[in-house]
């Protein structure tokens, strides 16, 4: 059985918009909410160059991520073809006008993949 972590009120996330969710260790969770008011979580990082998908343009059941506008799956993080690639979806739910994640996924999925470095620092680190 799932441990359920509430995030935020369902209105609290604009319509074709998002809300970023920080881990205690890893890369941040994007949580969408369509025009439907239908909610998807995934991971805030795109599967192409790392940008970051809650800053992108919800339309539909996808997000174009805000670096060179890639369609991203809301319900499974895959990239539309004919480009390929997936970042990690997070269980979500909404409840009496609640969101909330899974608690396990949020502390141990995706932890292996680094945030993104841009700018003028990312020659230097490389």
């Amino acid at each position: 059985m799932s441990d359920w972590i509430p995030i935020c009120a369902l209105t609290d996330i604009p319509r074709l918009g998002s809300r970023r969710v920080q881990r205690e260790r890893g890369v941040a969770v994007a949580v969408f909410r369509t025009a439907d008011d239908q909610v998807y979580a995934l991971l805030d990082r795109c599967p192409h160059k790392g940008g970051p998908l809650s800053q992108g343009i919800v339309f539909g059941r996808q997000v174009a991520c805000p670096l060179h506008n890639w369609s991203i799956g809301l319900a499974d993080g895959h990239a539309a073809a004919p480009d390929e690639g997936c970042t990690p979806s997070f269980a979500c739910r909404v409840q009496d006008g609640q969101v909330h994640l899974d608690a396990a996924e949020l502390a141990t999925k995706a932890l292996d993949l680094a945030a993104p470095v841009a700018g003028p620092c990312a020659k230097a680190i490389a």
